[in-house]
């Protein structure tokens, strides 16, 4: 395994890290499904009110990774590797929806909206910080690799 690649599958979270991931994962999951169940208005419709350029293209693309990432989140496979698209996709989400609010609705219509957002971005930077913790695929992965160089 490559060692920069193994040094970001390392780990020494606690088992616990198990319930964030599976909060973050479950959620990004969820709503990448959700972008294809309901296109108008959770898909593209949504992207084109909001104004992004190729819609259909961008939902299904932010779906992708959303599903993608939120799967491997769970599992703890690359978890610092895929909580990354998932901080790009909720700042975005963030300053494309819930800055507006904030500036014409006010700032508690903006924080009852955003707390989901919130959530997702501080547990996504937690496992970016942390990793998939002790129960994860990452950590199972790198022990099982940590074993294979000492008994060759």
């Amino acid at each position: 395994m490559n060692r920069r690649f193994e040094a970001s599958m390392q780990t020494q979270g606690p088992p616990a890290v198990i319930l964030v991931r599976l909060l973050v994962g479950s959620v990004f999951l969820s709503e990448g499904a959700q972008k294809f169940l309901f296109p108008a208005a959770l898909g593209a419709g949504r992207f084109a009110h909001i104004g992004f350029p190729y819609p259909e293209w961008t939902a299904m693309a932010v779906a992708f990774f959303e599903i993608t990432c939120g799967l491997l989140v769970i599992a703890g496979l690359m978890t610092r590797l895929a909580s990354v698209p998932l901080l790009v996709i909720i700042t975005v989400a963030i300053s494309t929806t819930k800055v507006p609010m904030l500036i014409h609705q006010g700032f508690w219509a903006m924080a009852h909206e955003a707390r989901t957002d919130w959530c997702m971005l501080l547990g996504a930077i937690f496992l970016l910080i942390v990793g998939g913790g002790e129960w994860s695929l990452d950590s199972l992965l790198t022990k099982a690799d940590q074993k294979q160089q000492h008994f060759p």
